[in-house]
């Protein structure tokens, strides 16, 4: 098992220092950082050098959700893949972990992916960790 960082940010004057930072707290042994990419797009170098490499029992740990991805619809179809191949995903500032077995995807668990979402909590508040099995 290994522990993947995922980091992003949209713009070439944005800096993903603090997201590493974090990402290195939580132990992530590799980060992959897409720079000055938006994250409408579906598509981004280093989140397609991650993707192709992972492997079953691997964890992918984001800072945010919304580093994954801003588009809601994207955000789902990644996490139900990362489900289908047993990668567990986290994400820190969220509280959301999930893991192969989960009911990720289900009718409860989607909405609330949504939700969440939708209304990320700001960067600087405390966050309970949800888990979703």
């Amino acid at each position: 098992m290994t522990l993947l960082g995922c980091a992003r940010v949209s713009t070439a004057d944005q800096d993903t220092a603090m997201q590493i930072r974090e990402l290195k707290a939580a132990e992530c042994e590799r980060i992959y950082r897409d720079h000055g990419i938006s994250g409408t797009k579906t598509s981004r170098p280093e989140l397609d050098k991650m993707l192709d490499g992972l492997s079953q029992g691997d964890e992918v740990v984001v800072w945010k959700l919304d580093r994954l991805g801003r588009n809601t619809s994207h955000l789902l179809e990644l996490l139900d893949d990362f489900k289908a191949r047993g990668i567990k995903f986290r994400s820190l500032r969220d509280g959301i972990a999930a893991y192969p077995g989960s009911d990720l995807g289900g009718a409860m668990a989607q909405p609330m992916v949504t939700i969440i979402f939708a209304f990320a909590p700001p960067q600087d508040s405390a966050h309970a960790l949800m888990v979703i099995d």
